[in-house]
């Protein structure tokens, strides 16, 4: 998918939302457990209810890998079963990979050829061969961690070298030269606030992956008065929030129609 189709969808829908399928095998409702697979019964249900409202899907591999092949088959079939009804949503492998050049290129092959989904979290801490191996599917994207909404994001993302430049500025700027706009996002949290704008003064263009919104607390208003650009440049995350609420997709509708006040504002 390209970043045009991206930002084609996200105006179709009046929409950024990406809904997090991070989906807790204990936390199932006991009716499913029946079920020959409960987590892509779960799954099938959360997609078919807020399709309308989302542009992206997120699986948190973690809670997949949990299961051993159980889990790997729900995952599987939940990508499987997205692009078959919703071909148009963009499908995020959340997997934080990253590691050695031969190593990356199992990963990347794993989940590009083997689920083909459109893009993968990658950690850029082992440097540019961890991370270009993925660049090399065309059409697929590699979202680098960059700002994370966790509190342990300050004990090293944060930390500052003698020049006063912080370790995820130094991220953002030597990254750009691995990957461009076109092909590579950053995952920058919601609780990170204002932070946004002086990120947007280092990565003008690109698209941002906001986990965040939602359970852990950030600010949807926040992340667009410093995070958005003229193509939007946003993708936002909600996973807890939704896939659990009472009714998942008015849980959804309510955050879309949230997000289109916010296209609006911003002349999109």
């Amino acid at each position: 998918m390209t970043r045009q189709e991206i930002f084609e969808n996200i105006i179709r829908k009046r929409s950024f939302l990406c809904v997090g399928l991070d989906t807790d095998a204990r936390k199932l409702p006991k009716h499913l457990l029946k079920e020959s697979n409960p987590v892509f019964t779960f799954n099938k249900a959360i997609v078919d209810a807020t399709a309308p409202f989302c542009v992206a899907y997120k699986p948190n591999l973690a809670f997949y890998e949990s299961l051993g092949t159980k889990g790997w088959e729900a995952f599987l079939r939940t990508v499987r079963y997205i692009r078959q009804n919703y071909p148009d949503q963009f499908i995020i492998a959340d997997a934080k990979r990253g590691d050695i050049g031969n190593t990356s290129k199992l990963y990347a092959r794993s989940f590009f050829d083997e689920a083909d989904v459109d893009a993968v979290t990658v950690s850029p801490y082992m440097g540019e061969d961890s991370v270009t191996p993925f660049l090399g599917y065309e059409g697929k994207w590699v979202i680098v961690l960059a700002l994370t909404s966790n509190k342990g994001s300050e004990d090293f993302q944060l930390t500052e070298d003698a020049q006063g430049e912080r370790l995820f500025e130094k991220v953002l700027r030597r990254s750009q030269e691995w990957g461009g706009e076109e092909r590579m996002m950053y995952v920058v949290g919601a609780t990170q606030g204002q932070a946004f704008e002086g990120i947007r003064k280092i990565v003008p263009r690109h698209f941002l992956l906001v986990p965040g919104i939602g359970a852990q607390g950030g600010s949807l208003e926040e992340v667009c008065r410093y995070g958005m650009n003229s193509q939007c440049g946003l993708i936002v995350n909600s996973s807890r929030a939704i896939i659990y609420a009472d009714n998942p997709s008015e849980k959804a509708r309510e955050v879309q129609r949230q997000m289109n006040e916010q296209l609006t504002r911003y002349g999109l």
